[in-house]
């Protein structure tokens, strides 16, 4: 059975989603504060986890980050800021994905049944790597150099399949350092990626472009 656990301050909204979590079969652990999350995920490590922004004693961002000093879980951010810093900072701290309130619950669901299938999918490295000390990509027996910019990039798309993720945001994550970079560089990067990726033989869209949304990362089959 899946175990989640939720940390949530307001009882109402708690209780809520721990019944829809409940009527989904998934086993429920829940946290009213920060003060004990880290703890608690040593000690039973959850297959995924609810975290709310805003907490007393720890808040969340705090939690998130050192949860990610050992463990790799899932992450959801539950946030009732909307701006778009806040959930940035959320993502640096190490989330897989935020959720603003107030949210319904189906919509949370689906992104928890996302997020549990993509994170269960194994990389097969045997075809297909990365290696950040000389910024080369790997199919099997061939590579390709990428620059430093295309390989800060194509190492954020790569490090979170499936997810998406705007222009913006990668200019805030990849080149946080650069104001120079625009939105028409970063698919310009993109295109030179792809164009590496087809030189080692992959057919498959690697970088595949979501309309409206930006790009993400899709593994090779």
């Amino acid at each position: 059975m899946v175990a989640i656990l939720l940390v949530e301050d307001d009882l109402e909204i708690a209780e809520n989603v721990l019944l829809f979590l409940d009527a989904q079969n998934y086993q429920t652990i829940h946290l009213s504060s920060g003060e004990h999350v880290v703890e608690s995920v040593k000690r039973s490590p959850p297959d995924l986890i609810l975290l709310d922004l805003m907490l007393p004693v720890k808040d969340g961002t705090q939690c998130c980050k050192e949860i990610r000093e050992f463990s790799d879980v899932p992450i959801i951010m539950l946030t009732a800021k909307v701006e778009e810093i806040d959930r940035l900072i959320g993502l640096e701290a190490g989330a897989d994905d935020y959720v603003c309130k107030p949210f319904s619950a189906m919509e949370l669901i689906l992104r928890i049944k996302a997020i549990l299938k993509r994170t269960s999918k194994k990389p097969n490295t045997n075809i297909f790597s990365v290696n950040a000390e000389n910024l080369k990509l790997s199919y099997q027996l061939k590579s390709t150099d990428l620059t430093h910019l295309e390989f800060s990039l194509f190492n954020l798309l790569y490090q979170q399949p499936e997810r998406i993720y705007s222009r913006g945001q990668i200019l805030d994550l990849a080149y946080p350092d650069m104001r120079d970079i625009s939105d028409r560089t970063v698919d310009a990067h993109v295109k030179n990626i792809r164009k590496k990726i087809i030189s080692l033989g992959i057919v498959d869209t690697v970088i595949e472009s979501v309309y409206g949304a930006g790009y993400r990362y899709v593994m090779p089959v």
